[in-house]
């Protein structure tokens, strides 16, 4: 029987956030960061496998010799980020989320276009639902506060909805909140 992800990577932390996320900017460098102290404490970085934010967190990871998970699109032309140890190619959108996500004992993100609300989405549905079982969604940064707000304002998002998310100001919490609320996830 081949191994499980767990046995093969350890726990993995699958990041969130735009590709267009420029290596100056202090996103970038918040996903350097936490790739960084993750990859220190043990856990697998997995992302989409390109650029800003996704190849910010695969680089801090492999700084530290830590393993990068990229989950890659067959479609896309551009190649992916160098940083990558292990990649999974995938030919559809929906089979790369559900490679990002079934994986992973946490979830981060950063601010992104929509396809990080995709997949913010997506995760948050199904702790929701309880298909996943309880894990830490943590959204990185003041942008996601009002935008939750939003929704809660304009869709039908209740308190307890809003209460499956955690907000992080930095990477450093934002690594605090997974190291705590991941204890015990069983993929």
């Amino acid at each position: 029987m081949p191994p499980t992800d767990e046995q093969k990577f350890g726990p993995i932390v699958t990041i969130f956030g735009g590709s267009k996320c420029r290596e100056d900017s202090r996103e970038y460098n918040e996903a350097l960061e936490l790739g960084r102290m993750l990859a220190e404490a043990g856990f697998t970085i997995c992302t989409g496998g390109y650029l800003g934010i996704m190849e910010a967190a695969s680089r801090g990871a492999r700084e530290k010799g830590g393993r990068v998970l990229g989950i890659v699109m067959n479609q896309f032309k551009s190649e992916p980020n160098r940083y990558l140890t292990d990649k999974v190619a995938t030919d559809h959108f929906y089979d790369r989320l559900q490679n990002l996500i079934t994986r992973s004992v946490a979830f981060v993100a950063f601010r992104g276009g929509m396809g990080t609300v995709t997949e913010i989405s997506l995760v948050w549905n199904k702790l929701q639902t309880r298909v996943l079982a309880s894990r830490p969604l943590v959204l990185i940064g003041d942008c996601w506060q009002p935008i939750v707000e939003a929704w809660q304002e304009n869709l039908v998002v209740s308190d307890d909805d809003v209460s499956l998310l955690d907000f992080a100001a930095d990477a450093r919490q934002a690594f605090e909140i997974v190291i705590s609320k991941s204890k015990g996830v069983v993929v």
